[in-house]
C-alpha cells in the first residue's frame, strides 16, 4: 500500500512538473459593430471611376480591431531556453469568413532567452506594425493605416526575426523575410519580394520613443515600386504596397493622459508605372492625445495628415472615440472621423487600394468621407 501511495505521488509530481515545463495557450478578440459612412461611391463611369456616392449603413467587424484567434505555447528546454510557437488568423465576426491562409497573421517556431532574446522563423506581422504602440487609436480601421493605404500594417512570410531584451531602457527588433525567387530581391517568380527592417525603442518611466526602418520590394523585379499587385495584396501597389519607411515615434506618459505622435517618410524608386495620382513619395504624420478618464473609460481625439507627390495631393483625418471597460476582458467602442481631401486626392477612412473606381471604397476626388462606428469587444 505504502509503495503504491508512494509511485501515486511520484506519478502527481512528475505531471505537475511537466505541465510546469510545457504550455499551450488559446486567446481571442471578436470586434463587431455597426457602421455609418458617408461619401461612399457608388456607379462606374467610362474610365471605370466612380460616378456618385451614397451614405451607407452595415454591419461591420473589425473597426476597432481585427477580429482574430490564435495558439500559443512554450516548452522549457533548461538552461534558460524555450521552445516557442504561435498560430494566428483574422477572421471577419459579422460572417465568420477566415482572412486569407488559416494562419494568415502568425505561424512562428523558435527559441526563446530572457537574457539573450528571441529568434522565430516563419510568418509574421511586418515590422511596421511596430507603429501600433505609436497610434492613438491603436491601428483601428480609421487611423494611421488609412492615408498610407495599408503600408504600415501587412504581413510577411519566409521570416527569420530577433527580438533583444530590454537594456537600460533600449530594445532592438529586427526582420528579414526571403523572397524565396531565384533573384535575391524578387524575380516574378513568387508573390512576395524581399523585405526587411529594423527598429529600436528606449523607454523611460515618462516617455517612449521609437524609430523603424523597413522595406518591401516588389515581387516581380525586386524594386522599391511598380504596378504590380499579387494575389491577397489589400494595401494598393506603388508607394503604398513597395518602398522604403523611415518612421519616427514618441509617447509622453503624463497620469491619466498620454501623448501620442508620429513621421513617417515613404520613399520608392524603380517605378514600372506611374499612374497620375500615384506617388513616389509620402510623408505622414499624426498626433493625439488619451485621457483615461477613469479606470474603465477612456476618451481619445487625433488628427492624421498625408502629402504625396504626383498628383496624389493630401488629406487629413480628424477622429475622436473612446472605449469603456465592462469588464477587463469586454468593452465598447465609439469612433467617429472624416477625412478631408484636396482637389486631387481622393483617401478614404478605411486603408483601401490606390485607385477610383466604386470598388475601392474611396470618395470622390476632393471629396470629404465621414464615418461612425460603435461596437463591442471581446477578448479570451
Amino acid at each position: 500500500m505504502r509503495k503504491a501511495l508512494l509511485a501515486a505521488a511520484a506519478l502527481l509530481t512528475f505531471s505537475a512538473v511537466a505541465q510546469a515545463q510545457s504550455s499551450v495557450t488559446l486567446y481571442g478578440r471578436l470586434d463587431a459593430g455597426l457602421e455609418y459612412m458617408s461619401g461612399v461611391p457608388t456607379g462606374v463611369g467610362p474610365n471605370g471611376g466612380a460616378t456618385g456616392s451614397a451614405n451607407r449603413f452595415r454591419a461591420e467587424s473589425g473597426d476597432w480591431g481585427t477580429s482574430l484567434w490564435g495558439i500559443k505555447g512554450a516548452e522549457d528546454l533548461g538552461g534558460g531556453n524555450r521552445a516557442v510557437f504561435q498560430l494566428e488568423n483574422g477572421f471577419n465576426a459579422m460572417n465568420g469568413a477566415a482572412q486569407g491562409n488559416l494562419f494568415n497573421r502568425w505561424a512562428t517556431v523558435g527559441i526563446a532567452n530572457d537574457r539573450l532574446g528571441t529568434v522565430l522563423l516563419g510568418r509574421e506581422l511586418f515590422i511596421s506594425n511596430g507603429i501600433w504602440d505609436f497610434d492613438p487609436f491603436g491601428q483601428s480601421a480609421w487611423s494611421s493605416a488609412s492615408l498610407v493605404r495599408g503600408r504600415n500594417w501587412p504581413q510577411s512570410s519566409n521570416n527569420i526575426s530577433y527580438q533583444s531584451p530590454k537594456v537600460a531602457g533600449f530594445d532592438f527588433y529586427g526582420q528579414y523575410a526571403f523572397s524565396n525567387a531565384t533573384g535575391w530581391n524578387g524575380n516574378g517568380t513568387t508573390d512576395q519580394g524581399r523585405q526587411a527592417g529594423a527598429q529600436i525603442t528606449y523607454t523611460a518611466p515618462y516617455f517612449q520613443v521609437r524609430g523603424i526602418y523597413d522595406e518591401i520590394r516588389n515581387p516581380n523585379n525586386g524594386t522599391l515600386g511598380g504596378a504590380y499587385v499579387p494575389v491577397n495584396k489589400a494595401n494598393g501597389n506603388g508607394a503604398y504596397a513597395y518602398s522604403r519607411e523611415y518612421t519616427a515615434m514618441l509617447n509622453v506618459f503624463l497620469g491619466q493622459f498620454k501623448l501620442q505622435g508620429g513621421y513617417q517618410a515613404i520613399r520608392s524608386s524603380g517605378m514600372v508605372t506611374q499612374l497620375p495620382g500615384q506617388p513616389t513619395t509620402l510623408d505622414h504624420e499624426w498626433g493625439g492625445v488619451t485621457w483615461q478618464a477613469t479606470p474603465a473609460a477612456a476618451l481619445i481625439a487625433a488628427v492624421y495628415h498625408v502629402n504625396g507627390n504626383n498628383g496624389a495631393g493630401n488629406a487629413t483625418i480628424y477622429s475622436v472615440g473612446g472605449s469603456y471597460n465592462l469588464s477587463k476582458r469586454t468593452l465598447f467602442d465609439l469612433q467617429v472621423a472624416t477625412v478631408q481631401n484636396s482637389k486631387s486626392a481622393n483617401y478614404g477612412l478605411n486603408a483601401n487600394n490606390y485607385g477610383s473606381a466604386a470598388s475601392t471604397d474611396n470618395p470622390l476626388r476632393g471629396h470629404s468621407q465621414t464615418g461612425v462606428y460603435a461596437g463591442i469587444q471581446h477578448s479570451f
